[in-house]
């Protein structure tokens, strides 16, 4: 993600993101990990989609191993 992607996502300028930076890096590392963890989130959801799919066809009968 871009410097200019992330501060829209903060809803604050590029200036303002360059300035936590420089003067707030941990706020910046904070900000940076939750991302992180929100992808991580996101992955493990759609790998849960993917067990539970696993689980209806396998006790419907329509499991088939590829």
């Amino acid at each position: 993600m871009t410097r200019t992607e992330l501060a829209e996502m903060l809803n604050v300028t590029t200036h303002t993101l360059k300035n936590w930076e420089k003067e707030k890096p941990e706020l910046v590392r904070l900000i940076n990990l939750g991302l992180q963890t929100d992808k991580q989130i996101e992955e493990t959801r759609k790998l849960l989609e993917k067990l539970e799919e696993i689980e209806q066809r396998a006790s419907s009968g329509k499991f088939q191993l590829k």
